[in-house]
């Protein structure tokens, strides 16, 4: 069994992607306390720990794990200097997050890496930034490969992009996995994900929820398996205007749909965007206050963003109702993170 572990874990996802592929999380590292917890209450003997990551070392590392075989690094390293550093300017101070991951790369001598961040990183600055992770991880005899990959072509009910980066030490180049679904009309929908959980519509739910009947779809029973009851769908208490508002947004709709009179409240590109029940979300970011239900006149709950995103929900969250949303809306789809995970066992033997 490999085993990894997962910088900037956030709650897990990608690393959870990597546990349904038959891997085991030693560590996750993340400053975020709140998700650390999430994080090791989902993933069976792993270690959390919450700290400034530029201030532990490879070694230290080694001591928490045991001394282990670390096979994989993991990690989303956010990239707030990226936008301000310039080009070639990767050793900015600002970017001193994404320079511990490759730090810690360099100090574990792991098989392999996996990096995954925002697609604006790939041509930022005519890709002077893209350039240098490249250059710097093939220094330290990594073979790196990078690709766009959407979340939508492999399984997931959501419209996510985002870059991976996967570097093999001294083997072959990495090759991407194909999507697992080619057509859009196959995608899996926002109703194919969700309408198995009370709908809430005249009431804020409670604790724990149950399900509405059996699975109706391979979704629904992969994000069942593991559980008989439902955890984190409560629904949000909305004033009268704003439910009247969203009830005059047609599916699939936004803003742009409203009458004059409440476009001024707020108008800007996904404001009062309502899910479209035959399509997939779009990307599910971490406030919760502009993406509405496809049917339900209330945003999303915490539960029906994680089935968006491909969490079973076995998959508890913790913290409060903000913290939890953060975690969901931060993370990395499970099934992405495995089919990622998957393919790069072909090259771990």
């Amino acid at each position: 069994m490999y085993k990894i572990i997962d910088l900037f874990s956030g709650c897990g996802g990608l690393s959870l992607g990597f546990e349904l592929a038959g891997y085991k999380t030693l560590l996750g590292i993340d400053n975020d306390k709140a998700a650390v917890d999430t994080f090791v209450k989902n993933h069976k003997g792993s270690i959390g720990l919450s700290t400034d990551i530029t201030e532990i070392t490879g070694e230290e590392i080694k001591k928490i794990v045991g001394h282990t075989n670390i096979d994989v690094v993991i990690g989303g390293p956010p990239c707030q200097g990226m936008s301000l550093a310039g080009p070639r300017k990767l050793h900015d101070p600002r970017n001193k997050l994404y320079l511990s991951f490759i730090r810690i790369v360099q100090e574990l001598q792991p098989k392999a890496f996996v990096i995954e961040n925002v697609p604006g990183i790939v041509s930022l600055f005519k890709g002077a930034i893209k350039d240098s992770i490249l250059e710097e991880f093939q220094k330290m005899g990594y073979n790196v490969k990078y690709q766009l990959l959407n979340s939508a072509d492999f399984g997931v009910p959501q419209i996510r992009k985002r870059v991976f980066f996967v570097g093999i030490k001294k083997g072959e180049t990495f090759s991407f996995p194909e999507p697992k679904i080619f057509y859009e009309n196959d995608w899996i929908t926002a109703e194919d994900a969700t309408n198995d959980l009370p709908l809430l519509e005249n009431s804020l739910g409670n604790e724990i929820e149950h399900y509405t009947g059996e699975p109706q779809n391979d979704y629904q029973r992969y994000c069942r398996k593991n559980s008989q009851e439902i955890h984190n769908h409560l629904a949000t208490k909305h004033t009268e205007q704003t439910i009247k508002i969203i009830s005059l947004v047609p599916e699939g709709g936004n803003y742009k749909n409203l009458p004059e009179e409440f476009k001024g409240k707020r108008n800007f590109n996904v404001a009062w965007t309502r899910y479209h029940s035959k399509r997939p979300t779009l990307t599910i970011d971490t406030g919760h206050r502009h993406h509405f239900h496809y049917k339900a006149n209330r945003v999303p709950t915490v539960r029906e963003n994680a089935r968006f995103q491909s969490f079973p929900d076995d998959f508890i969250f913790y913290g409060n109702k903000t913290q939890q949303y953060r975690q969901v809306g931060n993370a990395v789809p499970p099934l992405l993170a495995k089919a990622i995970a998957e393919q790069l066992i072909k090259y771990l033997n």
